[in-house]
């Protein structure tokens, strides 16, 4: 249980009776308290989901979809968290570029982001 100046100087900002009546800032705060805890575990869950978004965008840009790139870099033991991955997506594309042709040399691909073209054109060229 607070005391009430501890209450008050939290429950500052609040509209209403809920700012300056002692029973009713008690509720507000107690309840304003709650939402903070549970909403500090929402934003990182809401942030991982942003990672992963842009990360998925920027993977599907160079044709690798991301569950493949995920599990290409855990099999090449690059450990590179999803946070970074997506900075890398969004502001340094030729270092994420970089990852995603790593990952697609290990699977067999071709490691150029080209197109089939290319691809076709060095399998038919003679030995």
């Amino acid at each position: 249980m607070m005391n009430k100046a501890k209450i008050l100087k939290l429950a500052k900002g609040f509209r209403g009776r809920a700012k300056n009546c002692v029973r009713i800032a008690r509720e507000r705060v107690e309840k304003g308290l709650q939402y903070a805890f549970r909403d500090r575990k929402v934003k990182k869950r809401e942030m991982r989901a942003l990672w992963i978004t842009r990360i998925t965008a920027g993977s599907r840009h160079y044709g690798v979809k991301y569950s493949q790139l995920i599990h290409g870099l855990k099999q090449e033991n690059i450990e590179v968290n999803r946070k970074i991955l997506a900075e890398l997506a969004a502001n340094e594309p030729y270092s994420f570029k970089a990852l995603v042709d790593q990952v697609r040399f290990m699977r067999g691909g071709a490691a150029s982001g080209g197109g089939g073209a290319q691809a076709a054109a060095a399998a038919a060229a003679p030995k």
